[in-house]
């Protein structure tokens, strides 16, 4: 059966779409478009809202009429599933749900979002649950990261959440073990970090003050050990790999972490069987706003972390 050429398509902006931004509106209409083709759509003024160009950053207002150019997308048929397995686990991982947001503890391994190699992520297998009309994420956590993860049921409720964690209204911690001996009590690392690409591609962040973003950490030891310090990590801001890079800058690189710090500091604990990166999320707050409430989710440390630190002998008294 022949492909049928791609139209011109022109899709009216409703409710749900308010206040959302033309680039990731255009996500969502063009599955299996890779993110860089919309944003050169978009820049190139192929795409249009009420007959007029558009930057990235505009949003949407209800009764918008944009655009859309002829681009292949996704046939439904072509749309990977995920495995029902992982769809329960994933229902397993609920720790909170109300009429606003859905919070999961998410397991390490699995990725927020599909995208660069990855059929799918958390966002995904929750939309194949066909339980919501309205389902995104609020943040995202890194793949090998466990946790708290917050969704939102309505764009009102995404908005509340974004403005929390964009004006520091969100209390966001984490439990991480860090490599190597921690001197003295809580530490704060203040340092403006910049997510950059190297050679062969692959996204990395680092520190930068002069381009970089503000970017502030509060590390508070928990538990002492021999050769690593369990951490609680509270962030004021939410920048890629922010406590990984912060962590790396004091010295103390996270227990785990294949991608900054060097591989051989990480051997004496693989060797005991750490066989993940030692970062979790386990509170997340976000302050009254308007007509939402107060909301405070925790998630419990998986069992093997903890049963790993239980293997761990503690620091010697000194």
């Amino acid at each position: 059966m022949p492909q049928v050429k791609p139209q011109v398509r022109y899709v009216r902006a409703g409710a749900q779409d308010a206040g959302q931004r033309i680039d990731n509106f255009l996500i969502k209409q063009l599955p299996g478009v890779p993110k860089s083709h919309v944003y050169r759509l978009v820049r190139s003024g192929q795409v249009r809202i009420n007959g007029g160009r558009a930057k990235p950053e505009r949003k949407l207002e209800e009764g918008d009429e944009v655009r859309i150019p002829p681009v292949r997308v996704a046939e439904k048929g072509e749309l990977v599933r995920p495995p029902d397995e992982v769809l329960q686990r994933l229902k397993d991982s609920i720790v909170h749900e109300d009429a606003h947001y859905l919070a999961l503890n998410k397991p390490a391994g699995y990725a927020s979002h599909g995208g660069s190699g990855l059929a799918y992520g958390v966002i995904e297998a929750v939309r194949a649950w066909e339980a919501y009309e309205f389902i995104e994420l609020c943040h995202r956590l890194d793949r090998d990261t466990s946790g708290v993860l917050l969704l939102a049921k309505t764009r009102a409720a995404l908005l509340r959440a974004q403005r929390a964690f964009q004006h520091g209204h969100a209390d966001k911690r984490y439990f991480a073990l860090l490599v190597g001996r921690w001197k003295g009590e809580a530490r704060e690392v203040d340092a403006a970090l910049l997510k950059t690409r190297a050679e062969n591609g692959e996204g990395f962040t680092e520190l930068d003050e002069e381009d970089g973003k503000p970017s502030r950490s509060l590390f508070t030891p928990q538990a002492r050990y021999k050769d690593a310090t369990l951490c609680e990590v509270e962030i004021f801001s939410g920048r890629t790999h922010q406590i990984r890079v912060h962590s790396l800058a004091l010295g103390h690189p996270v227990a785990g972490d294949r991608k900054y710090g060097e591989r051989e500091i990480h051997k004496p604990l693989r060797e005991r069987g750490l066989k993940r990166m030692f970062l979790h999320s386990h509170f997340l707050k976000l302050a009254a706003d308007e007509d939402f409430p107060k909301l405070i989710v925790s998630a419990a440390m998986p069992d093997e972390l903890r049963d790993f630190l239980g293997t761990l002998p503690a620091a010697e008294r000194r």
